[in-house]
């Protein structure tokens, strides 16, 4: 767990306003490049009601070290495999898979990302360019979308292909709906792992 709880400030807020009211739906919960897309009902009860849970239970001792620190060298990963349709990420480490997670994805997961605000998971090759420690997801890796392809797509059609894309914590535990506005999610002690074996630079493929 980081010093903070398992939402932060500003998250809480947006939680706690949309489980009260439906007009306090439409949040941007993912990056603020991502437009304020809705946010599914059913994923903010449940967002708020875990973190609700942790203010019954007992402060314990933040860690020493936040964010973590990385693993040794030698058991760092050195690519990620995303699969869309079957919601599953894998580690690997000289082409073995090292680890298997499963993820969530945007609220329109089918298909490539095209436009900012289209809630859609890009789809190609990219690269972890970024680990941010203070995110508002517990931890986050930024993806590389878009890349040069998704720009060019994008700059023929006159739009704006978006960006911030990231893989990051927040997905309550036993929750199985998508929920993102295009980035991919996992739990909180999913991401405290993996953010421990994906040094920047490493190579992500996202497959349909």
């Amino acid at each position: 767990m980081p010093p903070a709880s398992l939402f932060d400030d500003d998250c809480f807020r947006i939680l706690r306003q949309a489980a009260c009211s439906p007009t306090a739906m439409r949040h941007d919960l993912c990056a603020p490049a991502h437009g304020g897309d809705a946010v599914n009902p059913v994923f903010v009860r449940t967002a708020l009601a875990a973190a609700l849970s942790l203010a019954a239970v007992p402060a314990v001792s933040a860690p020493a070290v936040w964010p973590p620190p990385m693993a040794p060298a030698s058991q760092r990963i050195d690519e990620i495999r995303v699969d869309k349709s079957e919601r599953r990420m894998e580690l690997l480490r000289g082409g073995k898979v090292v680890r298997r997670y499963r993820i969530l994805l945007g609220d329109d997961p089918v298909g490539p990302k095209h436009k900012q605000g289209d809630e859609r998971t890009p789809e190609g090759r990219y690269t972890i360019t970024f680990r941010n420690g203070a995110s508002r997801f517990h931890l986050s890796l930024r993806v590389s979308y878009p890349n040069a392809a998704d720009a060019a797509w994008a700059k023929a059609r006159g739009l704006d292909p978006g960006g911030d894309i990231m893989i990051h914590g927040g997905t309550p535990p036993g929750y199985t709906r998508d929920w993102t506005n295009g980035c991919i999610a996992v739990t909180n002690a999913e991401i405290e792992e993996i953010w421990r074996l994906v040094p920047v630079g490493t190579p992500i493929t996202i497959s349909p």
